[in-house]
């Protein structure tokens, strides 16, 4: 029978820096979208898929990150009893249980295979997830909720996957598929930041991924790739021409790049546009604004 997938990696490690000055003192991952850090939305993704333990994969100067999960009892006790009892129910959404989360740090920056392997001791011999907070994702089933749901009738290592424009491919790894069945793509290798000219597609991964825990083997025996970096998508390609099972997943949703200005603001804009709350003036500034440019 196979292992459900229980636990997630959250790499958070990353310094922030095109975030730069907000990000020398705040943790990217718990900059804003609305009113809900980055990290929130990963999170809630990854409980709604059924994940248990969260380990996170920090560094030097991620305490507010750490913080932002503990419990607020003064602020609780405020909300109460002033009689804001949906900010307080919305408040304790945040809040973990004792032990469901582990922080591990990254005391060298190698990339972000290299920050998935410093979890290894806690995967064991398990499946696992990994989510990147960067890769937001609008949908109506989660990302990951799709993928664990295809997970459980392929096994094997999986990746979100979607088609990127030529001038992006270089950014990303890319799959080569060999078979197309559905939003199920079979991958027999992977290249990581290729040029145009080289990379055999247009797929690329995102920041999803379900993968059996034998790629820690691989990673530990990884040299550093692509940026002088160990590279997540050079382990699993590895597997993949090995003859091991890897799939990239069509998932259905918008997915927004928040480790990047425009793409963080787009996001913004976006979620906002949801907000029974705030689309009504938030469209009409759009609208006056346009109507200047």
């Amino acid at each position: 029978m196979r292992r459900k997938v229980t636990k997630a990696i959250f790499p958070v490690a990353g310094l922030g820096t095109r975030f730069l000055p907000a990000t020398k003192s705040i943790p990217k991952e718990i900059m804003t979208l609305v009113d809900r850090p980055l990290i929130q939305y990963a999170i809630d993704e990854a409980r709604a898929a059924g994940i248990k333990e969260f380990i996170f994969v920090t560094a030097k100067g991620k305490g507010a990150l750490e913080d932002y999960f503990d419990g607020a009892p003064e602020l609780e006790k405020t909300l109460r009893k002033k009689g804001k009892t949906e900010l307080l129910k919305e408040l304790r959404a945040t809040d973990m249980d004792s032990g469901a989360i582990a922080y591990i740090r990254q005391r060298e920056a190698l990339g972000l295979g290299h920050a998935v392997w410093c979890a290894r001791r806690l995967i064991s011999n398990e499946p696992f997830a990994v989510l990147l907070p960067d890769d937001v994702i609008s949908s109506t089933t989660p990302c990951l909720k799709q993928m664990i749901e295809q997970y459980t009738e392929t096994g094997g290592n999986m990746v979100a996957a979607m088609e990127v424009k030529p001038e992006e491919v270089s950014s990303y790894g890319i799959l080569s598929v060999t078979e197309t069945n559905g939003r199920l793509l079979s991958v027999d290798d992977m290249a990581e930041k290729p040029a145009l000219e080289d990379a055999p597609s247009r797929c690329a991964a995102i920041g999803r991924y379900i993968l059996e825990p034998s790629i820690m083997n691989r990673l530990r025996d990884l040299k550093q790739g692509n940026g002088n970096e160990i590279q997540l998508t050079d382990a699993i390609a590895q597997e993949a021409r090995d003859g091991g099972k890897v799939y990239g997943y069509t998932f259905e949703g918008q997915r927004y790049d928040c480790g990047s200005k425009a793409g963080y603001l787009k996001a913004t804009v976006a979620f906002a546009l949801k907000r029974d709350d705030l689309k009504a003036d938030l469209a009409e500034f759009i609208k006056q604004t346009a109507a200047k440019l």
